[in-house]
């Protein structure tokens, strides 16, 4: 069951970890209110967040996935992240479905579920973490980019249906010596 962390803000903000009720209708909403018409995704699009989000949530294991939930004072989910560590073991997380509603957007919500996220990547001692997105969301960028995610590649693949261009970020896990993969350093902007 969900297990609240303290509200970081007066409005009554609080993060869940852990599935809770509605929350997975409640974030391909967000995708789609974001994602649809802002860059034409559809039913392809919102299909493939439902069907993977939700064999994620059925196969949850709370030591190695992670599935926080950013919910107001009346429950509505007004974020969310999650990390997939079923990939390979410690060999890699996948950071998937970031999701911030427009209400919240500027307001610090992201930086506080990414950072939880990376967090718990560097507590189970996965050794990269990684996730996809595409070109043109530059303030997501910025914030992948702060805690030390690099761009490693960029393809024609559009898995998305909205005719985007691909782009994949990796992050080297804590155990990394290297100046430019220790998060906030030698990354661009």
């Amino acid at each position: 069951m969900a297990r609240p962390t303290p509200p970081a803000r007066p409005d009554g903000l609080v993060v869940a970890e852990g599935y809770v009720p509605g929350a997975l209708a409640a974030v391909i909403g967000l995708h789609m209110d974001y994602y649809g018409p802002r860059w034409g995704f559809g039913l392809p699009f919102e299909a493939k967040v439902a069907g993977e989000m939700a064999a994620f949530l059925e196969r949850l294991e709370p030591a190695r996935d992670l599935f926080l939930v950013a919910r107001d004072g009346d429950g509505r989910v007004l974020g969310s992240i999650s990390v997939d560590g079923a990939v390979s073991g410690t060999e890699a997380a996948h950071l998937r479905w970031f999701i911030i509603g427009d209400a919240c957007r500027g307001t610090g919500l992201g930086r506080r579920l990414l950072d939880q996220a990376v967090a718990f990547c560097d507590r189970r001692g996965v050794a990269r973490s990684y996730l996809t997105t595409f070109a043109g969301l530059d303030a997501a960028r910025h914030l992948y980019e702060s805690v030390g995610f690099t761009l490693v590649s960029t393809s024609a693949v559009d898995q998305w249906g909205g005719g985007v261009r691909e782009q994949r970020f990796e992050r080297p896990g804590p155990l990394s010596d290297t100046p430019e993969h220790r998060p906030g350093r030698g990354s661009p902007g």
